[in-house]
C-alpha cells in the first residue's frame, strides 16, 4: 500500500565485522561448560586409535575431544542424528565454536559415536568418583530401575526361525551369483551391490541366531524350576532388521521392539551412577548384577538398594542380602506374597520383615526420586534408539548419562575433575 514506512532487507551492502568466534559466545553459555568437562577427561584411550603423526602424509584427523563435546552438547540439547550435527556445525554458533573451525562429517560423527562405548562407560565411573569426591554423592543408597526404549526396528521385521533360515540361505545365494556373475553397472554399482547383499545375510544370520538364543534360554527356564512339561508360549521370533532387539513392554502395555536400560542413581542426587543394557524383556534378575556393576565401577556395594516389585527374584534378594546390602523392594499388592512362608530363605525374610515396618517404608519412598534422571534422558530424546545393535545402543544410553549428570551438577563435576 502506498505511503507505507518498512524496513526492508538489504543483502548488497557490504560490511565489515571483526570478532572472534569466541566473543560471540556468552561467558555463562552452557557450551562452555560441556567443554571444560571435556577438557577435564583423559582422552588417551581416544588418541589410541589415531594413525596420524607429525611429519607423515595424509590429513591430520579429528581431536577426539571435538566430537565428544559436539555430541553432549547435542545430546543436552535433544539433538541425535549426526546428519543434524553436522549441518548445525555450518550454521549454529555454539557448534561452531565447539568445532573451532575443524570440518567434522557425519560419518566421522556416527563411527564415533558407535566405538566410544567403553570410554563412556570410564567416564562414567570417573565422572561419578569426582561428584564422591566434590561431596555430592556417597555411595550409600542406590536406586535400580529399568528405562524401556524403542529399537530401529519395527514389529513386522520379526521373523520365525524357519523363516529366517530360508531366508538366510536365499541371501546366501544372492552374495555367490553377484561373485560369480556380477550385475551390469559401473565397478562402484557392484561393490555396492555386493555389500548391500553380504549386510543383508549379516542380518538374517543374527536374527536366525537370536532365535537360537532365545530357544536355549526357554529350555534353560524349565530345567531350572524343574518343569515336567515346558512351558507354553509363543514360537520364538527375532528382528532382520536388529537381531538383538526384543519385544519388550514399553509405556502405557504398547509391545515393540526395545532394550532394557538398567538405570543405577543415587536418588539424594539425581546423579546416574551405573548403566547397562540388554535384551531383557523383564526386571527379574536384574537386581544381583546391579550390584556388581556399582561395585565393579566404585569399589564398594551400597548399604542400601531401592527397586520396585518388578525386581522381587528371591533367587536375586537372596544374592543381594548376603552381600550386605539391604533390599528394599515394594512387596506389591498380593497380600499372600507380604508375609514370611516357610521355605523362604534368610534374605527374604529379612527384606519381607524390613518392608512390612515404618522404617522400611520411609526408606522406601526415597526411589521416587529416580523419576528425574529418567525424565531428563526422556526430555532429551531417549525414547527411540537411533541406532541398532546392543553395541552401539549402549555407547547411546551411556552418552545420555554422563550428559544428564553434567546438566544436574556441571560446575561441581568440572572442579572436581580439575582439583
Amino acid at each position: 500500500m502506498r505511503g507505507l514506512r518498512l524496513r526492508t532487507a538489504e543483502r548488497g551492502q557490504v560490511e565489515l565485522r571483526c570478532a572472534a568466534l569466541d566473543d560471540l559466545i556468552a561467558a555463562d553459555h552452557r557450551v562452555r561448560l560441556v567443554w571444560a568437562f571435556v577438557e577435564g577427561l583423559d582422552v588417551t584411550p581416544l588418541l589410541a586409535g589415531v594413525r596420524s603423526y607429525v611429519g607423515a602424509t595424509g590429513a591430520p584427523a579429528t581431536d577426539p575431544r571435538i566430537l565428544l563435546a559436539l555430541w553432549l552438547f547435542a545430546t543436552l540439547e535433544g539433538v541425535g542424528s549426526a546428519r543434524q550435527i553436522d549441518r548445525l556445525v555450518e550454521r549454529d554458533l555454539a557448534y561452531q565454536w565447539i568445532a573451532g573451525g575443524v570440518r567434522v562429517n557425519y560419518h566421522t560423527l556416527a563411527d564415533f559415536r558407535s566405538q566410544a562405548g567403553d570410554f563412556l562407560d570410564d567416564v562414567l565411573s570417573r565422572s561419578v568418583a569426582a561428584l564422591v569426591k566434590g561431596g555430592v554423592v556417597d555411595l550409600s543408597c542406590v536406586a535400580v530401575d529399568s528405562l524401556r526404549v524403542r529399537a530401529s526396528a519395527g514389529r513386522g521385521s520379526f521373523r520365525r526361525g524357519a523363516t529366517l533360515a530360508g531366508l538366510e540361505a536365499l541371501a546366501r545365494e544372492r552374495v555367490a551369483a553377484l561373485k560369480s556373475a556380477p550385475d551390469g553397472g559401473t565397478a562402484r554399482q557392484r561393490a555396492a551391490q555386493e555389500r548391500a547383499a553380504r549386510e543383508r545375510t549379516d542380518k538374517l544370520a543374527a536374527a536366525l541366531a537370536a532365535v537360537r538364543a532365545i530357544e536355549a534360554a526357554r529350555v534353560a527356564e524349565d530345567a531350572a524350576k524343574r518343569r515336567r512339561t515346558p512351558k507354553t508360549r509363543a514360537e520364538a521370533r527375532a528382528s532382520t532388521t536388529d537381531g538383538e532387539a526384543r519385544m519388550v513392554c514399553l509405556a502405557r502395555g504398547e509391545m515393540a521392539p526395545g532394550y532394557n536400560v538398567q538405570v543405577k542413581t543415587d536418588p539424594r542426587a539425581g546423579v546416574v551412577v551405573g548403566l547397562a543394557v540388554s535384551a531383557a524383556t523383564s526386571d527379574r534378575g536384574q537386581l544381583a548384577p546391579a550390584m556388581a556393576e556399582i561395585e565393579r565401577r566404585h569399589g564398594r556395594r551400597p548399604a542400601v538398594v531401592l527397586a520396585d516389585e518388578g525386581y522381587d527374584s528371591h533367587g536375586d534378594i537372596e544374592a543381594v542380602e548376603a552381600g550386605g546390602t539391604a533390599v528394599h523392594v515394594s512387596l506389591g499388592k498380593r497380600p499372600e506374597l507380604k508375609t514370611v512362608r516357610r521355605g523362604d530363605g534368610e534374605g527374604v525374610k529379612a527384606w519381607k520383615t524390613r518392608m512390612a515396618s515404618d522404617a522400611g517404608k520411609a526408606a522406601y519412598r526415597l526411589r521416587i526420586m529416580t523419576e528425574h534422571p529418567h525424565a531428563q534422558m526422556r526430555n532429551h530424546g531417549l525414547r527411540q534408539m537411533p541406532v541398532r545393535g546392543l553395541r552401539k545402543v549402549t555407547a547411546v544410553a551411556l552418552l545420555f548419562a554422563v550428559a544428564s549428570n553434567l546438566l544436574l551438577h556441571g560446575p561441581v563435576l568440572v572442579a572436581a575433575l580439575r582439583a
